[in-house]
């Protein structure tokens, strides 16, 4: 949706290492936003978009206005895309909404395309999954990549949102990706009561005055469903809202060892 940074830089740096031709697409999509969300606020720059995706590598930039997608506007728009199950949880439970717009616009977008490799990043493990099935149920001739996930040398994954962030709550922010690791290292050390590991991330959030947590989970990737028993297997997910900034984040039950450093690829 713009507003690029290193993390869609490593998505298009990926692509153009497997491809010759490489399109990327700028949209701020309306109907992934409720009428409560950040529509009108969200974060724009053009030019710079322009400058950084083809810095990373772009051949080709499609940048459609709202009216070319959606030419009777937005609520005209009848038909809709849903992958029910994956998309029923977590974000799916926080924002009813969001993820049919973001499979209408996907395959909107596949169609536009036509036969292609897609890339997204697992930031957004939920949105990457429920993109993958739709591609396999709906037989669109397009692969999805999953690309690994870009940090800041302190453990904040990369996010356009960030910049909603005030001085104090970028310092508070690194305390999710605290809390999925106090998971993940809870789960290496062998707790397998899944509800263990919830109520272990919650606390940490819960002991960050200046963010109110949303959700934690503790999850088969496969399916996305709640676990009871947790296991190696597991992904951990978690969202906080910091004032204006919801923040997402997601890690493997495996991702434990060392220090958080900046991520790569």
């Amino acid at each position: 949706m713009g507003f690029l940074h290193d993390g869609h830089g490593s998505l298009i740096e990926r692509a153009a290492t497997d491809n010759e031709a490489i399109v990327t697409t700028i949209f701020v999509n309306p109907l992934q936003f409720a009428p409560t969300e950040d529509l009108a606020a969200y974060p724009r720059d053009p030019a710079g978009d322009a400058s950084r995706a083809g810095a990373a590598g772009c051949t080709h930039l499609f940048t459609p206005s709202p009216e070319e997608m959606y030419p009777d506007g937005r609520d005209s728009v009848l038909t809709s895309v849903t992958v029910d199950a994956l998309a029923s949880v977590m974000e799916g439970a926080s924002r009813p909404t969001h993820f049919a717009g973001v499979c209408t616009v996907v395959a909107k977008l596949f169609n536009i395309a036509g036969r292609c490799t897609a890339y997204f990043g697992e930031k957004d493990f939920q949105q990457l999954t429920v993109i993958r099935r739709m591609a396999s149920d709906l037989s669109f001739p397009v692969t999805v990549v999953g690309c690994p996930i870009v940090r800041e040398p302190d453990g904040l994954a990369l996010s356009s949102r960030n910049v909603y962030l005030t001085a104090p709550e970028r310092a508070a922010a690194p305390v999710l990706q605290r809390a999925l690791r106090a998971g993940a290292t809870a789960i290496d050390g062998g707790e397998t009561r899944a509800d263990a590991v919830r109520s272990l991330m919650a606390d940490v959030v819960r002991a960050e005055p200046l963010g109110t947590l949303d959700y934690v989970d503790v999850v088969d990737p496969a399916t996305l469903q709640p676990l009871v028993v947790a296991g190696r297997d597991a992904r951990l997910f978690g969202a906080v809202q910091f004032g204006r900034a919801r923040l997402i984040d997601n890690i493997a039950a495996t991702d434990v060892p060392g220090p958080p450093t900046q991520g790569a690829g």
